[in-house]
């Protein structure tokens, strides 16, 4: 049985990686492989200049199902790999799969080097399969690309994130025992970690949604930073559902969606500077959430 494959690094899945997915869809019924890469490829080759990553193996894969792939194939990216010529990648991942036609981006690159680019890759195919390639997304000719969002998320722009992204800009995550401040402060918190190698928004309150695995999506408050006010250290996303103090989310899973910024982060004098200042905070994310009618 043959079927369509697409390739990519596809990390965030955003609008350039789902135009490729829509366009590898088209193929007759045959079903829709896609081949990413774990970890990221500088991680491997160049770790220093490894990017923040935009998600997650596992949500990368839900998204990439949820976009139409019948079966994702996660490529293991070592330095053995990275080695391997146009023609070895070509015969040791893709020709395995029987496919009709491979879909790629017109910036596609493979193999040792990245020495392989779209016309090496149909030179390869030939008798085996067609190749096509897209050219890029952009939104007001702003080409869009994971680095783009990157840049949006370390400036704090999670709207602009969430308009190349196609959706709100999401973390997931297990929820840990804070210092339990904000609970002391009316605010109770549903505290994740930042790991080191996953792009957070900058510092700042915002206002969004948390969703938990019960299916609840719920209004709130997201503050992203190190608490300065009480000399904090560690970053971390705090999030606070809107008029709720009776959620108890401790080693649940929960994922939380940015809308908007509301303010960059700020170090208070004093406990009544902080509690007037997300009193006020609370206020203006009803307003961006829709909720003050």
């Amino acid at each position: 049985m043959s079927t369509v494959v697409a390739i990519g690094n596809f990390d965030g899945v955003h609008l350039g990686h789902q135009r490729v997915l829509r366009e590898a869809m088209q193929s007759h019924g045959d079903p829709l492989v896609v081949i990413t890469f774990w970890p990221h490829p500088m991680s491997v080759l160049r770790p220093d200049k490894a990017p923040k990553l935009l998600g997650d193996l596992h949500s990368r894969i839900d998204l990439l199902k949820a976009a139409g792939a019948r079966e994702v194939r996660v490529v293991n990216f070592t330095e053995a790999v990275a080695q391997l010529s146009p023609r070895e990648f070509v015969e040791r991942f893709v020709l395995p799969l029987e496919p009709s036609r491979v879909v790629v981006g017109e910036n596609f690159r493979f193999g040792h080097r990245a020495a392989g680019d779209v016309a090496e890759l149909a030179r390869l195919g030939q008798g085996h399969f067609e190749v096509v390639h897209l050219a890029l997304e952009s939104i007001n000719d702003i080409v869009t690309c994971s680095t783009l969002i990157r840049t949006s998320l370390a400036d704090g722009d999670v709207a602009g994130a969430a308009e190349h992204l196609g959706r709100p800009f999401r973390v997931r995550g297990v929820v840990v025992m804070g210092d339990q401040r904000g609970r002391e402060l009316g605010y109770p918190t549903a505290n994740l970690p930042v790991p080191s190698d996953m792009a957070v928004p900058a510092d700042g309150v915002y206002a969004g949604w948390l969703s938990a695995t019960d299916g609840l999506r719920l209004p709130a408050a997201i503050s992203v930073g190190s608490n300065p006010t009480f000399n904090g250290v560690d970053r971390r996303v705090e999030t606070y559902v809107l008029d709720r103090t009776d959620l108890e989310l401790y080693g649940e899973e929960i994922v939380v969606d940015f809308v908007d910024r509301l303010r960059g982060q700020v170090k208070f004098d004093g406990i009544e500077g902080l509690i007037s200042q997300m009193d006020q905070d609370i206020s203006h994310c009803r307003v961006v959430l829709g909720l003050d009618g």
